[in-house]
């Protein structure tokens, strides 16, 4: 009798779906402080509720929205605004690069969704499941990846919403701006695993403390760019000495 990894390829693509969605609820848990402060900050920065929505809607991307928020709020240059929010998502193009042997046969339009729906959430599940399950089709695949978006960014959308409505209502005594340290350090920490993964992230938190003097934020530039020259470095040298 032939043993299949969880689920088998005869599975059906709504099951596969549904796991997805289950995957991606227990970051509600994050996403909905999150969504609702960004909802806040926006508005206290000028935003009236549509301008919140369709900043998330084209940004989606918290921390790089709360960047370009902030940087424009303090008076800061569009173009440092722009180069500030492009570089906290530098890790996206990583993302992309290593979910493209498993979603890189999908047609065009079908890249394009992922692509713009592609957030830390949903590539932290994708990326998990997919290593877990090397048997899935193409379609089990996006529909796992389906299923996880459904669960974040629908409600990222929404919670904005209701951040902007209630405003400044909100106590400050909630502290709810915790939602994005814990996100990144649960997400990230499990996937240091190697070398270089290590290298690079104490680099660029090394290089973020030398230089947090900068104006606008510029130590993340930095920050960023070290840590990853650090990591692919680090990787070269490990693969000369295998």
């Amino acid at each position: 009798m032939t043993v299949y990894a969880d689920p088998p390829p005869s599975a059906s693509i709504r099951s596969t779906f549904w796991r997805g969605v289950r995957d991606g609820a227990p970051f509600l848990l994050v996403i909905v402080p999150f969504a609702v402060l960004f909802g806040v900050v926006a508005t206290e920065a000028g935003l009236n509720v549509l301008e919140a929505l369709m900043y998330s809607v084209a940004v989606i991307a918290g921390a790089a929205q709360f960047t370009s928020l902030q940087l424009l709020s303090d008076g800061a240059p569009v173009f440092i605004a722009l180069a500030s929010a492009l570089a906290v998502n530098l890790r996206m193009a990583m993302y992309s690069a290593s979910l493209t042997p498993y979603l890189g046969a999908a047609p065009l339009w079908k890249r394009a969704l992922v692509a713009y729906c592609m957030v830390d959430q949903t590539y932290a599940c994708a990326v998990v499941a997919y290593e877990k399950h090397p048997n899935w089709t193409l379609q089990h695949r996006l529909s796992y990846f389906a299923g996880v978006v459904m669960t974040i960014c629908p409600f990222w959308y929404l919670l904005t919403i209701v951040g902007a409505m209630i405003g400044s209502t909100i106590p400050a005594g909630l502290a709810l701006d915790f939602a994005m340290p814990i996100t990144f350090i649960a997400m990230v920490a499990p996937m240091l695993r190697t070398l270089a993964h290590l290298s690079a992230c104490i680099v660029a938190i090394v290089i973020a403390l030398c230089f947090a003097w900068l104006p606008y934020n510029l130590g993340l530039l930095v920050a960023g760019l070290a840590g990853m020259i650090t990591g692919a470095q680090v990787e070269l040298m490990m693969g000369r000495r295998a």
